[in-house]
């Protein structure tokens, strides 16, 4: 017999899947829109993936196994529809991946099926996150996540020292998923690959960051640009940096790939996340740089500063002060839709076009690196700006 309670709640979670996401008009930079709600939260996870529904196993309708945040969601479109596999983290600290799908990309995502599984191949894998999903020119659906596992080598007193490596797996429906082998590199630890989505010089092309431990980079010295022939046992040689990691900017700590570049008529287009250190501890922004046509380990053009960082309630969450980005799909109109999540809690969406991408992307002036030649940068601006107004006046 269903609980009464689940009707009850049922009909309210409906109310909340409907809602419009109408566009921010608080904000405005001239480069993207963000959006008034949330795309997912908790709360948007079917009652039946959280409660027994059966009133003589759960009398006082309790949530038996809860939902703690929907975040870091990687992104597709798919079929004229969008969808997001969503890092699913229950309130046992264990992270699942869950599809979720919307026909404009902006409001009513539902998720659907089941979470996702595939062939157990690692038996020391404990959790599993933050996958980016790439639509390879060889016909596969690529799906490379961050697979953690208890270090071997810590003291048995120790119960927080982790390995993280490369999980990978395929798909050509978003249905079947096939487990390949974890993509073995040089590095001790390998968070934040992603897959290029075209042929380099005939081999798969990978983004990696090289990292000594499963906080700190270490000896890594940025986002590494290398090359496999493989894919079904991917081994990388060599990883080369092409986006180092620099004092006193937003990647100062550490850089990683977001989501897939987008390819544009002037370049790669990547959107990454940028750590800095700070007294309330890290902060995380997204950032842009473009790389070459004909060698997309090449950077072309590096906009200065954040892309998009925390903003307003954004800022506040299980791990305050963060965004975070690893999914991002530009649909048939050349509309760019950004999926970040904010605070290690929630997901939302930044609209742009591609064409506004890679104005921001080739006209913003890079950083100047000192303080001194900042302040030389804005003069320059203003004083541009001036004359203008000066003669606008006359």
């Amino acid at each position: 017999m269903i609980h009464e309670n689940y009707h009850i709640h049922a009909r309210k979670q409906e109310t909340l899947l409907a809602l419009e996401n109408k566009r921010d008009e608080s904000f405005w930079n001239g480069l993207y829109d963000r959006y008034e709600r949330p795309v997912l939260t908790r709360h948007h996870v079917p009652i039946h993936w959280r409660f027994d529904l059966n009133k003589t196993t759960n009398p006082y309708f309790m949530e038996r196994l809860g939902v703690n945040a929907t975040f870091n969601p990687g992104a597709i479109y798919f079929e004229g529809a969008f969808y997001l596999v969503v890092r699913l983290e229950g309130v046992d600290r264990k992270s699942i991946f869950a599809l979720a799908k919307s026909d404009n990309g902006i409001d009513q995502f539902r998720f659907t099926g089941h979470p996702l599984s595939w062939e157990d191949i690692e038996q020391e894998e404990t959790n599993t996150y933050d996958m980016r999903l790439v639509q390879h020119e060889d016909g596969w659906i690529y799906g490379i996540y961050c697979s953690e596992r208890k270090d071997p080598n810590s003291e048995v007193w120790d119960t927080s020292s982790a390995v993280a490596q490369a999980g990978l797996v395929r798909t050509k429906d978003l249905q079947s998923w096939e487990r390949l082998p974890d993509i073995r590199t040089p590095s001790p630890q390998q968070r934040n690959v992603v897959l290029h989505p075209e042929w380099v010089d005939g081999q798969y092309a990978f983004y990696t960051r090289p990292q000594d431990g499963f906080i700190s980079t270490g000896t890594g010295g940025g986002i590494a640009f290398s090359l496999c022939k493989n894919i079904e046992e991917a081994v990388i040689t060599k990883e080369k940096v092409m986006d180092e990691r620099r004092y006193h900017t937003i990647t100062e700590v550490k850089n990683g790939q977001g989501a897939a570049p987008i390819k544009t008529e002037k370049g790669w287009i990547h959107l990454a996340h940028g750590v800095r250190n700070t007294a309330a501890g890290l902060r995380y922004v997204l950032y842009v740089f473009a790389t070459s046509l004909k060698d997309p380990s090449q950077i072309i053009a590096r906009p200065g500063g954040h892309f998009l960082a925390p903003y307003d309630d954004e800022r506040t969450g299980d791990v305050s002060n963060v965004v975070f980005c690893n999914g991002a799909v530009v649909n048939e109109k050349n509309e760019v839709f950004i999926y970040y999540a904010s605070s290690d809690t929630r997901i939302h969406v930044a609209t742009t076009t591609v064409e506004k991408l890679v104005d921001y992307t080739f006209n913003t002036p890079e950083d100047p690196l000192r303080s001194h030649d900042c302040a030389k940068q804005r003069s320059n601006l203003i004083l541009k700006n001036e004359e203008l107004l000066n003669k606008e006046a006359f």
